[in-house]
């Protein structure tokens, strides 16, 4: 028990570059990190996806965390996404904002 509860609390790093920008390029990963960052706070999963079934979800979920952008944190017995903004801040300085700030510019074009 003591194991699980220390390797709960170990963060991983951010992944390289290439890793992070593949876990960016898909555009349902995009949106959920959009949602993340704006929100500023952790999200209920399902607040973070639209038009995907769960599997798939978790599916995008997994390589995000795998590439260090998101971690899972328990909010009153329910699991929340937790986007990494200090930890990408300090790997990757101005990626993440530059990102969010292009995608938010699209998600506001009229189409």
């Amino acid at each position: 028990m003591v194991e699980a509860q220390v390797a709960a609390t170990v963060r991983c790093p951010v992944a390289p570059i290439h890793q992070v920008l593949c876990a960016l390029q898909d555009p349902v990963r995009l949106e959920m990190v959009r949602r993340l960052h704006n929100a500023g706070q952790p999200m209920k999963c399902a607040a973070l996806y639209d038009g995907i079934n769960k599997s798939t979800a978790t599916h995008h979920f997994n390589i995000l965390r795998d590439a260090g952008l998101i971690e899972r944190e328990p909010v009153e017995g329910h699991t929340h996404q937790r986007l990494r903004t200090e930890d990408v801040e300090a790997a990757m300085p101005g990626l993440l904002n530059s990102v969010v700030a292009q995608a938010n510019r699209e998600a506001d074009a009229p189409r």
